[in-house]
């Protein structure tokens, strides 16, 4: 555990971690300092924070469970302590961290007599377990237990629906919140028109973010949310800036673009998301509204697809080269 002494800042606005700790892998907790703040802004920024904590950061979750030699739901089987129902309660608990886009499927095939836990998940790269050691089951004969896996990216949560039930295939109520709790508290000090304010952040996590992650996302959804009201009084100017706009040289963008297709597998584009470039927000909110993701995604439009996109400006395009030409060599 880290402690830390509480130092006011008297100028500049600061924030600082004074307290983390990691109570096992599936419970992180943080404590964060904001100061300082003129009355009121404290409660302004606790309760946008605390809602972004809770309800704008993605997580990842197993959504469905598919086996062929399970009639239903509540059924048990020989050689399984475990009743179905059990097993996929056992499944939902499952915490797992990555930075995949909609859905991936994995799976568990294991043999008695003997325990299945977390490691048994045979996973794609890109998802991670955070606790092996999770219990699945228990096998108490020498069988066969396989079963397939959904597991999604999202965010909130999902309740399973009864028409929602395939052949061999059910749903599972998911979490996605990474963050199990979130609280603020305020201290004021000074006096009169003096008084100032300590914004105190606790954050408690599942082990998929650490809390300072999860407060980096959660501040940089808040920013995404604020981003079309100050590009509000720039539309007219926008418009009549596309009248005059300019093109980029000939093979410059998408034809250079297309060299680093060929320098790398496309398996490795797929993998390689936008968040890692660190673009300006204006340009990522853009790319996002439009379902690009990763680089995959973006070599597949062309530099006139990208100029139909709402708000994107020919400096953005070369602004976006720019960004990929200090993390590729594109000759």
């Amino acid at each position: 555990m880290v402690r830390e002494k509480v130092t006011v800042s008297t100028r500049t606005l600061q924030w600082k971690c004074v307290e983390s700790r990691v109570d096992n892998k599936r419970l992180c907790y943080g404590r964060f300092i904001l100061s300082p703040l003129i009355k009121g802004q404290a409660d302004t920024i606790g309760i946008a924070m605390r809602r972004a904590l809770l309800g704008e950061i993605e997580g990842t979750c197993i959504t469905r469970a598919k086996s062929e030699k399970i009639p239903h739901e509540y059924s048990t089987i020989v050689g399984i302590q475990e009743s179905v129902h059990e097993i996929l309660m056992n499944l939902k608990e499952i915490v797992l961290r990555s930075n995949l886009y909609g859905t991936c499927g994995a799976f568990i095939c294991a043999r008695g007599p003997g325990y299945v836990t977390a490691q048994d998940i045979i996973s794609p790269p890109s998802v991670e377990i955070v606790d092996n050691t999770q219990h699945i089951a228990r096998l108490t004969e020498p069988i066969d237990l396989c079963i397939g896996l959904q597991i999604e990216r999202n965010r909130g949560y999902s309740i399973k629906r009864p028409n929602n039930f395939q052949d061999g295939s059910y749903p599972l109520d998911a979490v996605f919140m990474p963050v199990r709790n979130a609280n603020h508290s305020i201290h004021s000090y000074g006096n009169g028109n003096e008084r100032q304010e300590i914004l105190f952040l606790e954050i408690w996590t599942n082990g998929s973010l650490t809390p300072k992650e999860a407060l980096h996302e959660a501040s940089r959804n808040l920013i995404d949310l604020f981003i079309p009201f100050l590009h509000a009084e720039e539309e007219t100017l926008h418009l009549e800036y596309n009248r005059h706009k300019g093109t980029l040289p000939p093979l410059t963008f998408h034809d250079r673009l297309a060299k680093l297709r060929k320098n790398k597998k496309e398996i490795e584009l797929k993998y390689i998301f936008i968040d890692q470039f660190e673009l300006p927000p204006r340009i990522y909110n853009c790319l996002k509204r439009c379902n690009i993701h990763t680089l995959l995604d973006l070599l597949n439009k062309s530099q006139k697809d990208l100029m139909k996109i709402e708000d994107f400006r020919i400096e953005d395009v070369k602004q976006l080269l720019g960004i990929l030409e200090k993390h590729f060599t594109i000759d």
